[in-house]
């Protein structure tokens, strides 16, 4: 019996003037909760964002965009969200907002289970974000993981 591995990902945008409805994408969340994995991989062109947004302070995006990675890791530094569980987590970063960060709608992937890991989570996160960025992303550095617990089988 083949047995499949659900994975959920939303596509993290900066919208400047929500009015507009304008976007630039700048990340990417990923959860699987069998393998109890949750991931962001961001990646931000700033020069694009100034392009919509001459007026736009990059500063506080990119402060928006690391509490994001701190909620996603379960740091301290996320406060409260980052307490949650992963799946909470996951359900409040991808939750509507009608602010200057949102999240696309929540997309849905299955793989095989048969040799999935966290680092084939992290493979496929990538993969997913170098193809939503502008300009991709360069390495999976840029991934930040919740956990390095593994997966039971």
């Amino acid at each position: 019996m083949h047995v499949n591995v659900s994975f959920d990902y939303a596509v993290l945008r900066v919208v400047p003037r929500v009015e507009r409805e304008e976007f630039v994408n700048a990340g990417v969340i990923l959860y699987s909760q069998e393998l109890r994995y949750l991931a962001c991989c961001i990646g931000l062109d700033f020069e694009r964002l100034r392009a919509l947004a001459p007026d736009v302070d990059t500063e506080a995006i990119k402060q928006h965009l690391n509490a994001v990675v701190q909620v996603c890791l379960g740091a301290p530094e996320g406060g409260p969200m980052a307490k949650l569980s992963q799946r909470e987590r996951f359900h409040w970063l991808t939750a509507p907002r009608s602010t200057m960060l949102q999240t696309s709608s929540i997309r849905t992937g299955i793989c095989s289970r048969e040799g999935m890991s966290h680092d084939a989570l992290d493979q496929r996160l990538f993969e997913i974000a170098s193809t939503v960025l502008v300009r991709g992303i360069s390495s999976q550095r840029s991934i930040f993981r919740s956990s390095t617990e593994k997966p039971t089988s």
